[in-house]
């Protein structure tokens, strides 16, 4: 059974960052029809989504909680981010990570690649 991996970073009950990682098996849907079924999992709804650049040497490092939860999906460059445990842990492209640390300590981020760093962001609805 084929699963989509992702990161998520969340707040806890005393405001402290930290990452989790996930996964959500697929399964066969009749997609696009009359093509061959796809491997498909609902995820979260969606209420927009953005395109968020940062050029090299971007400052990131001030800790900080994450404006909205969102998902991050990087196409360029490469980055980490430190939870407020200590925890760093690097994306590069191809990396997905849910963002949920909303409230709390937050967490720090820095650009790592020799080039500028395009992540396409989804922002997520409000949690029911």
């Amino acid at each position: 059974m084929q699963k989509a991996q992702y990161v998520r970073l969340y707040s806890d009950e005393n405001g402290d960052s930290h990452f989790e990682d996930l996964e959500v098996p697929l399964v066969p849907l009749d997609f696009a029809p009359p093509t061959a079924p796809l491997n498909i999992a609902q995820f979260l709804p969606a209420t927009q989504t953005l395109w968020v650049g940062a050029h090299v040497g971007w400052a990131g490092e001030e800790p900080h909680p994450s404006p909205r939860r969102m998902i991050f999906c990087v196409v360029q460059g490469e980055w980490e981010a430190t939870s407020s445990d200590g925890t760093v842990r690097a994306f590069p492209v191809g990396s997905v990570l849910l963002l949920e640390d909303t409230t709390g300590k937050g967490h720090s981020t820095r650009i790592t690649s020799q080039g500028d760093a395009l992540v396409f962001a989804v922002v997520l609805a409000d949690p029911d």
